[in-house]
């Protein structure tokens, strides 16, 4: 891999965890590994999601992680190797009873600490405050330098948590026009018009019951908020409901319409409030079938079995987990390798893939950057 006197070298953009990953894996390698990230600091997005307990991977089966373009990739890094890399780093991992894994330390920062510290050992440097800006012909464009390295990976982030540096800023730079699918927010919360009355039901779980969308029931709690509707159990239908499909919820997903018919019959002359009370919905149930089933039908159990939700829209992408789109796959190769650029290399949030929440963000960001890291290695060892 020498290039005269010096090991060949490769510039990584971006400091999230597939930029680290991509790192790791090209410095093990031999090559003179420099990272260049335009925030303060290195990983703002992983300490983040590691505040309230970092959920890395998730123990599931590898159809569970996105698009097929990600199988050879996560064959290669999945979450038995995650959880290895993890013990090498000092930083053992346990499995929740829901398949999610998360360190035993539950936050990020020690694990981080860790991996830059193992990084700094292998001779990667990190830049910070140093944003890319696009190509001057062969060269990267620094800030108000150009250097020309002779790899580069790209590892920009999606669209979402600006403010942690995912500023899709990279998609409008000449050179990716055309080549980049739109953005939309994935794994977000939807808008709901409320009226007032709803006010104090905000930051209270829906419990119990299931969502409806195209026909198939899916367990999981959403929860009230002053915009609409958030939590994990909506955050898989996103995809389904940004394309406009309707959502409805189950109220007594263990009872059917014949069961809550009989049941309801029993309380032909009590008030709306009381008969659901009586059939064990909560307040926050109660409320929803107030603010949605009206005008009530006489025929109460098929509302209760899918009250209809009014969505508005999802939220602003900005407030969205992570985001679809992106670096679309037919301008990489089978190495994530842009075929308009040869020796650039891309991975990551970046990439055109929409994930679920519990630890698959994760996995595929690292699987896809010691992809991109391998892959920038064994080219600058050919050329």
């Amino acid at each position: 891999m020498e290039r005269g006197a010096y090991p060949a070298s490769i510039s990584i953009i971006g400091a999230g965890p597939a930029g680290l990953a991509a790192a790791e894996v090209a410095a093990r390698a031999g090559a003179r590994v420099t990272i260049h990230d335009h925030m303060p600091s290195p990983a703002r997005k992983l300490l983040m999601a590691g505040k309230s307990g970092l959920n890395i991977t998730h123990d599931g089966p590898p159809d569970t992680f996105g698009t097929d373009e990600l199988a050879p990739m996560l064959a290669a890094f999945g979450p038995a190797e995650i959880r290895d890399w993890m013990d090498g780093l000092g930083q053992p991992s346990f499995i929740g009873s829901t398949g999610r894994v998360f360190p035993t330390a539950m936050k990020a920062s020690p694990l981080l600490r860790a991996w830059l510290a193992r990084l700094a050992d292998l001779g990667v440097t990190l830049e910070t405050r140093a944003r890319w800006t696009g190509w001057a012909g062969d060269a990267l464009r620094i800030g108000d330098r150009l250097i020309t390295p002779d790899a580069t990976i790209l590892a920009l982030g999606g669209a979402s948590w600006r403010r942690l540096g995912s500023d899709r800023a990279w998609a409008d730079l000449p050179g990716l026009d055309g080549i980049v699918a739109p953005f939309a927010p994935s794994n977000v919360g939807f808008r709901v018009a409320w009226s007032a009355h709803m006010t104090r039901h905000f930051g209270k779980p829906v419990k119990n019951a299931a969502l409806i969308v195209d026909g198939t029931a899916h367990r999981g709690e959403v929860t009230l908020s002053t915009e609409g509707l958030e939590g994990g159990g909506l955050y898989p239908l996103t995809p389904r409901l940004r394309d406009g499909a309707p959502l409805a919820l189950d109220l007594k997903p263990d009872l059917t319409v014949a069961d809550l018919r009989d049941r309801l019959a029993r309380t032909p002359k009590a008030s709306l409030p009381n008969r659901l009370r009586k059939l064990g919905l909560d307040p926050v149930q109660i409320a929803l079938v107030q603010e949605w089933g009206r005008p009530v039908p006489a025929d109460l159990a098929p509302l209760l079995k899918a009250l209809p939700v009014p969505l508005i829209g999802p939220r602003d992408m900005d407030q969205a987990i992570s985001t679809a789109g992106g670096l679309r796959w037919d301008a990489l190769d089978a190495d994530l390798m842009m075929t308009s650029r040869p020796g650039t290399f891309a991975c990551g949030e970046m990439l055109d893939w929409e994930a679920p929440t519990g630890g698959h963000l994760l996995t595929a960001c690292l699987a896809t950057g010691r992809w991109a890291g391998a892959a920038a290695a064994r080219y600058v060892m050919r050329v």
